[in-house]
Order: C-alpha cells, then sequence, then structure tokens
C-alpha cells in the first residue's frame, strides 16, 4: 500500500520520462525543414512569389475586390492586415516551415511556404 512517500524507483521513473520526453521535442524542433519561398495563390493560382530572405510588404488582390497584406519579416510570413469580415487569416501566426500555410477563405487567398527540402505529407489514410 502506498503511503503517499516518493520512493527512490518512481522518481528515477520520472526523471527518465521527462529526459525522453525533452529529447523527443528537441529531435522534432531540429527536424523541421525551414522553407526558403512564400507563394502566393488567388483563386488556386500562383500570383507571385518571394523569398523568405526578403522583408517585404505585399497587397494581394483576393477574389471579389478582398485584400490581403502580406509581411515578410526576418524570415517568416504571415497576413498583417485583410478585409476579409472574419479575419481569421490574420490570427494563423507566422509561417517559415515548408509546407506550412496561410488561407483566406472569403478572399480566396492562400500564403505557403515552398523550398528548402520536402514538405511534410499526409497520409494515404487522409487523401
Amino acid at each position: 500500500m502506498n503511503t503517499g512517500k516518493w520512493k527512490r524507483a518512481d522518481f528515477l521513473l520520472l526523471c527518465g520520462m521527462i529526459a525522453v520526453g525533452s529529447l523527443f521535442g528537441l529531435f522534432l524542433l531540429l527536424a523541421e525543414n525551414r522553407g526558403t519561398e512564400v507563394r502566393v495563390y488567388v483563386n488556386g493560382e500562383v500570383v507571385n512569389t518571394f523569398s523568405l530572405d526578403e522583408d517585404l510588404q505585399y497587397e494581394i488582390c483576393g477574389a471579389h475586390g478582398g485584400v490581403n497584406l502580406l509581411r515578410i519579416e526576418d524570415g517568416k510570413a504571415y497576413i498583417e492586415a485583410a478585409s476579409c469580415p472574419d479575419g481569421l487569416c490574420m490570427h494563423m501566426g507566422k509561417i517559415d516551415k515548408n509546407g506550412q500555410s496561410i488561407v483566406c477563405l472569403p478572399n480566396k487567398v492562400t500564403v505557403e511556404i515552398a523550398g528548402g527540402g520536402e514538405a511534410y505529407d499526409v497520409d494515404l489514410a487522409a487523401r
């Protein structure tokens, strides 16, 4: 029966689990592929491509007159402003890893990171 006191084996097991979890997290962090370019799509077609190494602002003219302001800064891309009613694309965060994307459905705009190795692919079941 456990009296609520930690035994030495419990402590060693906990330390081992923390160490393994930390190593796994570090591996995932180091294994991510940083992309090299940003592709801008409107209505499914590429309208422009930029290097992630170049800081800039670009106004994307989306479908139905919608506008999104793309910003590339410090090797990361994000939507700074958007005319869409929900503004979800502005809250998708900064992206820089190969295969990541930001989507604005009302304006039919997609910003995607490419280059720098293989993108993470979906598995067969998700296709």
